[in-house]
């Protein structure tokens, strides 16, 4: 599995996580799987 496979596995994961109703303080997970979401995306720009 590639790095890129990796981050949007972790942005699924978050994103699951985030639909449950589990109280987090301090950081979003919604966020935080959005950011990963973005991340894999564009892996390939950035590594470029």
């Amino acid at each position: 599995m590639s790095i890129q496979g990796l981050f949007y596995v972790i942005a699924v994961i978050l994103l699951v996580l985030a639909a449950l109703p589990i109280g987090t303080r301090g950081v979003s997970l919604a966020l935080l799987g959005a950011a990963f979401a973005l991340l894999a995306y564009s892996w390939d720009t950035i590594t470029a």
